[in-house]
């Protein structure tokens, strides 16, 4: 099980479209389920963009603040899943963010319990992404991030890009390394291709690792953001090629954490055995 959670800067670096591509190009093992959860706390953007409002608006993260309150937020947690998988597995789904900011103060006695709600969910063989926008990282909702075994920087690999992400990667390594962090070296960087900085120059400023990179493609970027028609060939696009091979490295960034935070038992001489990856 991971949970890796997604945050953004300025400059519009397509965090939600992010997501969503990786939530349709993970691969899934046999007996799994994959979910995103919007939970930007500017709102949630699937429902109204790549669905275009054909699916009902009743579902999603806004019920869950009143059920936290009457602890019945685990039993909740599941009815509000929306099924985004193409075929019949129902393996690939979505929490609906809220759909008006102001929504995000009822929340905050909720973030505690939904992020011990995905620290827990391996029991039901889930895996969870996170999209925190801009602010999700920060604030109540930040703890949904300290939890995280990843958090992703995405950022456009652009001279506005890198800057503003500067200051948010050291905002984020001390949220991070804080009280409740699981360390600073749980930040990493997703590029968005649409400026001149190369990888290596992007991880020299911002002194995080680069994972990967997805390539601007705004025509393909608005199947996702808006619903546009991609036809056939979308699946076969730049962009979902580049998701899929984004989820290699992200997947082997949780088991190395996963493995270094992991305890070791003592030895039969006093020694430490070496921790296995979960």
């Amino acid at each position: 099980m991971s949970v890796i959670a997604f945050v953004g800067s300025t400059g519009a670096p397509g965090v939600t479209s992010t997501a969503l591509a990786l939530l349709l190009a993970w691969p899934v093992e046999p007996g799994r389920r994959l979910i995103l959860a919007e939970c930007d706390p500017d709102g949630g953007a699937v429902l109204a963009g790549a669905l275009q409002g054909r699916m009902d608006s009743r579902y999603g993260l806004r019920n869950l603040a009143v059920a936290s309150r009457k602890d019945q937020l685990v039993e909740a947690f599941w009815r509000q899943l929306v099924d985004l998988s193409e075929d019949e597995s129902h393996t690939r789904l979505l929490l609906p963010g809220i759909t008006d900011p102001a929504q995000a103060a009822g929340l905050d006695p909720a973030w505690g319990s939904l992020a011990e709600l995905f620290a827990r969910i391996e029991d039901h063989d889930h895996d969870v992404l996170v999209d925190l926008g801009r602010r999700g990282a920060f604030g109540a909702s930040a703890v949904l991030a300290r939890r995280a075994d990843v958090v992703v920087l995405v950022v456009r690999n652009t001279v506005r890009g890198v800057q503003s992400a500067q200051v948010r990667a050291e905002t984020l390594r001390k949220e991070l390394a804080g009280p409740g962090g699981t360390g600073a070296d749980a930040l990493a960087v997703l590029l968005v291709e649409s400026g001149p900085y190369k990888p290596s120059e992007v991880e020299k400023v911002l002194h995080a690792p680069v994972l990967g990179a997805m390539p601007w493609r705004p025509q393909q970027a608005a199947v996702l953001s808006d619903g546009a028609d991609g036809g056939s060939r979308f699946a076969r696009s730049d962009l979902m090629r580049a998701a899929r091979s984004v989820t290699g490295p992200l997947r082997q960034r949780v088991l190395l954490r996963r493995d270094r935070l992991a305890p070791r038992p003592s030895g039969p001489y006093g020694g430490e055995e070496p921790a296995r990856a979960r």
